[in-house]
């Protein structure tokens, strides 16, 4: 055994061997971050809310969320409605919220919806919109049971390998991917397009193959935010408002041949209320020309292979809507509960308007 050399006489680690002394142990394999499974928070994936849907010709409510506040309102009209449930999650959402917060935001929304009466709640968080693999994998470690990634805007081969690459990491752990052949106009969060790119049917079947992945996003006219549509793109009826254009729904029946009962999504699909719109504006806002899908249209697709839809500036209308005039008739008021409860509870009530009367999804429990 060789030791140390040259120590005093009195050194206390005279006789520590070299060995120990300039060994440097090697944890790069252990992670400060330790996995979580979405099962154990109670959630589930897509797989078998999907196949369900098509084949009962209704849609997935896809909600997203920032706060409390929408989780809470989500949450309870699903329960109301005995309707299963997408809580949605952008990449901004995911920054603002903290991703520690939104897992334990996850669990609690299963434990709530059991607290308000249901038994057996179908809650799937989803990374919506997610741009590359690591964001897609923290996702995934970190508890969602689905991910979206978008490779829309890489040519064609480039979203394939991006897409396939998440889908092997996401299949070991059981978590669904949906993935995005065409590119929505419009803006949301980080995610912007000057203009429409409709999906090319003739490319899906190879795509699903090449990629695996569970779901697919397509693009038939629908547009992100809360101004869908530039006025020269519309008509406008007796009152003046905008009337948009109905979406490419033959793209979607030839999706649907090419890709008999395989889960399709729609993207960019608020309604933009005009009463919202209206209140907004009464009270201060400056919405001018926000239109969205007509509500018949998405009734309609709801009733095909659209399994999925995704839902997110009518809610933050109605909150807005709900704040703008709580803070006008009674501007000596400054307690969040009090402006924040009456958006929670416009939010809900338009939640469970899309449940019932637009994707079909209640009593489906």
């Amino acid at each position: 055994m060789i030791y140390a050399h040259n120590r005093k006489k009195n050194d206390a680690y005279e006789f520590i061997p070299d060995f120990f002394r300039t060994f440097e142990p090697d944890f790069s394999h252990i992670t400060q971050e330790t996995m979580i499974n979405y099962k154990d928070l109670g959630l589930v994936n897509t797989r078998e809310m999907f196949k369900k849907a098509i084949n009962g010709g209704y849609a997935i409510p896809a909600f997203n969320f920032n706060n409390m506040e929408q989780m809470q309102a989500i949450i309870q009209a699903a329960v109301e409605t005995k309707s299963p449930v997408i809580l949605q999650v952008s990449s901004g959402a995911r920054k603002y919220a903290n991703q520690t917060i939104l897992r334990y935001m996850a669990e609690g929304a299963v434990a709530y919806a059991k607290e308000l009466g249901c038994p057996n709640p179908q809650i799937v968080l989803h990374l919506d919109h997610g741009d590359t693999f690591e964001l897609c994998k923290s996702c995934i470690d970190m508890g969602f049971s689905s991910v979206m990634i978008d490779g829309s805007h890489l040519p064609y081969d480039e979203n394939v390998a991006l897409t396939k690459q998440v889908v092997e990491y996401a299949h070991q752990h059981d978590v669904t991917v949906e993935g995005e052949l065409g590119v929505l106009a419009g803006v949301e969060d980080d995610v912007v397009a000057e203009h429409h790119t409709y999906t090319r049917p003739e490319e899906v079947v190879d795509f699903v193959t090449k990629t695996g992945c569970d779901s697919l996003a397509i693009s038939i006219g629908t547009s992100h935010g809360a101004n869908k549509f530039k006025p020269e793109q519309c008509k406008r009826d007796a009152d003046g408002r905008l009337v948009p254009p109905p979406l490419a729904f033959e793209i979607l029946e030839a999706v649907e041949k090419e890709l008999p009962g395989f889960p399709i999504v729609l993207h960019g699909s608020s309604s933009v209320p005009q009463e919202d719109v209206d209140t907004i504006n009464k009270y201060g806002g400056a919405l001018k020309d926000a239109i969205g899908i007509p509500e018949e249209q998405l009734r309609k697709a709801a009733k095909s292979a659209v399994c999925k839809i995704n839902i997110d500036s009518d809610s933050r209308l109605a909150m807005t809507a709900a704040i703008r005039k709580v803070f006008a008739e009674k501007p000596a008021e400054f307690d969040p509960r009090k402006y924040l409860g009456p958006a929670r509870d416009a939010a809900k009530a338009l939640y469970i308007h899309k449940i019932k009367n637009v994707l079909g999804s209640d009593n489906k429990l």
